[in-house]
């Protein structure tokens, strides 16, 4: 036996022996991995739980709140079940008529209560196809719980707060509120409004939020704030805004409102023009703001509302009596603005006496008893020229005409407010001897023997004149009863 196992082999020479010894070796290492393999596997598979069934389970009463919450969440979407250690938040899928996708966002439950359950969704994608969304806990947090201190303005059917984002952003967190239906209208109205709106004279619309039934638009914050404030507001003896800011800030809100009529397609009639909502940056540069009441029209058509809306004092009179809009509705309210600027006064005032009540009256019985300079704010320190103001108050008259088809485009009351000479007075339809119109004599001293009408027909009689202009002509009518 020892001869054998010394007996040289075929593999590699290797004695017997030491061949059956690496075959036993092999096998014994083999059987150690496959009992470690097992044994490692054994260990893995969890332990089944003992079941242990009760020979008397107790009853179970369901509480009805939450069948009824869960009724409500079945009916309306889909829900896919989340594990308890899993680090994204649900995601829903609302099965309604506008077909929304809600994605994943961060959601919090508070108790048991069904509204606290309808008002921590996920944010909305917009199915206006346009926005930035926020969700409620970051406005939350922007707006430190939308505190009392925070709160900048109300108007519409919104609040709006001063916010500061995550990123340090500062901006207006408008809450709408839910004023039987009205908010959510408001809400698409505004981001379809203004969603895609990019003008230096816009308030600037950075995003929204829409969970469960909150409402929320968040702009641009501009940090001057707004002309009524500075108007009416106690700004002492002497008012900051000199004649030259104000030109600037009611020319930029002619510009923005040109951009809204005739930049736009369908054109935006705004319907809420007024101080309060001409915000103001630290360079004194316009931004109108709150689209809330805002109607999109299409081209060359009016729009026709039950329900009016406005400011009152703004709003035109054939608005407030047909209910019929349009642009020239914004136009009327623009030069009621133009002379709130120009006077420092409100557009309607009880505290003041009777025939100075409404301001639009007055200035035009002002206009006729030829006291222009007595209509100017008086906390303006420096006063405009003669020449200069009188154009200003022919521009607001203008835009106030009671038949609104005579009121002019508000591009071109940008044209005329920017224009430092009239244009010649080539293809008139009146003549004057000098060949150069003279605003101040045509407005306020019209000599008879130069003037004619637009139907060719020379004045008897003295008269008080409105100067008018559009792109292409400049035309004469009769703005008060003549005097001899």
């Amino acid at each position: 036996m020892a001869d054998q196992l010394s007996n040289q082999t075929s593999i590699f020479g290797l004695h017997l022996w030491i061949v059956l010894g690496v075959i036993v070796g092999a096998v014994f290492v083999l059987l150690l991995f496959l009992l470690s393999l097992w044994f490692t596997k054994s260990r893995s598979k969890p332990t089944k739980p003992q079941i242990l069934i009760p020979t008397n389970p107790p009853q179970i009463i369901p509480d009805p709140s939450a069948i009824q919450r869960l009724s409500a969440i079945e009916n309306q979407a889909l829900l896919l079940k989340q594990e308890e250690d899993c680090a994204f938040p649900r995601i829903q899928i609302e099965m309604g008529k506008d077909h929304r996708v809600l994605y994943p966002g961060v959601s919090t439950f508070a108790g048991d209560d069904p509204a606290m359950v309808a008002g921590a969704v996920g944010p909305e994608v917009s199915h206006l196809g346009w926005g930035h969304w926020y969700t409620l806990r970051e406005l939350e947090a922007a707006t430190d719980g939308f505190a009392a201190e925070n709160v900048v303005g109300e108007g519409g059917y919104g609040i709006v707060y001063h916010g500061v984002l995550d990123d340090k952003t500062q901006v207006a967190v408008k809450n709408l509120l839910n004023n039987q239906g009205q908010a959510e209208k408001e809400f698409e109205v505004e981001v379809e409004a203004i969603g895609r709106v990019r003008h230096k004279n816009l308030l600037r619309l950075l995003g929204y939020c829409a969970e469960g039934a909150h409402r929320i638009l968040v702009y641009e914050y501009v940090n001057n704030g707004n002309l009524e404030q500075w108007i009416h507001g106690d700004v002492g003896l002497c008012s900051p805004l000199t004649w030259e800011i104000r030109m600037k800030i009611i020319i930029g809100t002619a510009k923005a409102l040109t951009y809204l009529h005739e930049g736009l397609e369908p054109k935006v009639v705004h319907r809420d023009i007024k101080s309060s909502n001409i915000l103001l940056d630290k360079f004194w540069n316009p931004k109108v703001s709150d689209f809330g009441l805002a109607k999109l029209l299409g081209s060359d058509k009016s729009y026709i509302t039950t329900r009016v809306m406005g400011t009152l004092g703004y709003v035109a009179p054939e608005y407030a009596s047909t209910g019929m809009v349009n642009e020239r509705s914004d136009v009327y309210s623009f030069g009621i603005l133009f002379m709130e600027l120009i006077t420092g006064r409100y557009p309607v005032d009880y505290k003041r006496p009777q025939e100075e009540v409404h301001l639009v009256e007055w200035l035009r019985k002002m206009v006729n008893d030829r006291c222009p300079e007595k209509v100017l704010d008086p906390k303006m320190i420096e006063k405009p020229s003669s020449r200069v103001l009188k154009r200003a108050l022919v521009v607001a008259l203008r835009c106030v005409d009671l038949n609104s088809d005579k009121r002019p485009k508000i591009g071109h009351v940008v044209h005329m407010l920017e224009s430092q000479d009239q244009p010649p007075n080539n293809d008139q339809p009146y003549s004057d001897p000098l060949g150069v119109v003279d605003v101040e004599n045509y407005l306020f001293r019209c000599p008879i023997d130069v003037v004619l009408l637009k139907d060719g027909v020379r004045p008897k009689s003295r008269s008080n004149l409105l100067f008018t202009a559009s792109a292409t002509q400049l035309l004469v009518v009769v703005f008060s009863k003549c005097v001899d």
